[in-house]
């Protein structure tokens, strides 16, 4: 993998460059749809080339280790040709979903011991195992084994668990290093950032994770539920830490105000599920503001969903239809939304990318972040 710096704000920290992979290039800052389970959910392969323009998507380790399970990813030739998705790859290490399973895991030295959520079987997760389990999935860009503190916890437990994740991590990266990927194009592992609120905890873990010299770098642990502001504080933190010719990319973040300040503070990939959750219950970001589309108000408007979009659906169809469509429990409705949850956050990463490399970036968020959180 190889990350090229290309333009930096004139007036903030924010940053356009380009990542390239085995399977393609990525333009800086941008969002990664989520595929939790080897598809991103109510949308086709097609949509994502060519309606919402993905350039990356993410896959997650803990839920296709337990289902479909290794051996039909690796007899399938990987997660690639499992899923039909011929662009480049993202797999987190499974360390959030051990997180949000505290009632059914164990965390040990050695590793994290959980009960499956589908069939109530035991597994074992180590950092070495965890690369072994990427290396069968194929992405393109695996995450390192970590722990993801909860929010709030005390200093105590947070200064443990970062401890624990760097150690894991050296562990990730001996085990990486000491093996090849499997289906004949190039892998990369990013070290992830942790310390929870703790500022001296986030300098330790940054500059730890940055002595690791690796191709790029995240930051997790945040986005758990702690204010919004300390989220930005630490980021930008982090980011003045971390190097400047690597890729930064911060969990699991967020809403389109927070992927903006992201991109402020120098972060520069994205990914979370609120655009495809939210659509499933159709919740709608537009240009204008945030629609709850099964509001009554919207039963007889027929103007398009986005004025100002720029995705086919967001003129195709008017929000009454797709509020009726909602209201029926009809399998549309959740896929148009889907898709232009989807498409809208692309489009917000690449205004975002025009504005950085035109210098208008910060002047621009400070009038368009405030109409984003609008509720129409």
């Amino acid at each position: 993998m190889q990350f090229t710096l290309q333009h930096t704000d004139p007036h903030s920290k924010a940053r356009a460059g380009e990542i390239v992979t085995d399977h393609g290039r990525i333009e800086t800052p941008i969002f990664m749809p989520v595929g939790t389970a080897g598809t991103v959910k109510a949308v086709h392969q097609s949509e994502l080339e060519n309606e919402i323009r993905a350039q990356i998507i993410l896959g997650n380790t803990y839920h296709l280790y337990l289902r479909p399970g290794l051996d039909v990813l690796e007899k399938a030739g990987g997660l690639h040709r499992f899923n039909s998705w011929n662009g480049p790859i993202l797999t987190d290490s499974g360390g959030f979903q051990v997180y949000s399973l505290s009632h059914k895991r164990k965390l040990t030295e050695e590793g994290a011991k959980f009960t499956s959520h589908i069939d109530g079987s035991k597994h074992f997760f180590t950092p070495e195992g965890v690369m072994d389990i990427q290396r069968t999935i194929g992405a393109d860009i695996i995450m390192a084994f970590d722990e993801c503190a909860p929010y709030p916890c005390d200093y105590e437990y947070a200064r443990k668990s970062m401890e624990m994740t760097h150690r894991w991590l050296t562990r990730c990266i001996n085990r990486f290093d000491s093996t090849e990927p499997k289906y004949g194009y190039s892998q990369t592992l990013f070290p992830i950032v942790q310390g929870s609120t703790y500022k001296d905890l986030r300098i330790r873990s940054a500059e730890f994770v940055a002595a690791q010299n690796r191709e790029g770098n995240a930051i997790g642990g945040l986005s758990v539920g702690e204010p919004a502001e300390v989220m930005y504080e630490l980021t930008e933190l982090v980011c003045d830490i971390l190097p400047k010719d690597k890729p930064r990319y911060l969990m699991g973040v967020g809403t389109p105000a927070n992927i903006l300040e992201g991109i402020a503070a120098g972060v520069d990939m994205f990914d979370c599920v609120l655009p495809t959750r939210n659509a499933r219950h159709g919740l709608l970001f537009t240009w204008q503001g945030i629609i709850n589309i099964r509001n009554e108000k919207w039963k007889n408007d027929h103007s398009p969903l986005d004025p100002e979009g720029k995705s086919a659906h967001d003129l195709r169809y008017t929000r009454a239809y797709l509020r009726h469509l909602m209201h029926s429990d009809e399998m549309l409705g959740a896929m148009i939304t889907s898709v232009h949850n989807l498409a809208f956050y692309l489009d917000l990463v690449r205004e975002a990318r025009r504005r950085i490399i035109d210098g208008s970036f910060a002047e621009w968020k400070k009038n368009v972040v405030p109409q984003l959180a609008k509720r129409l």
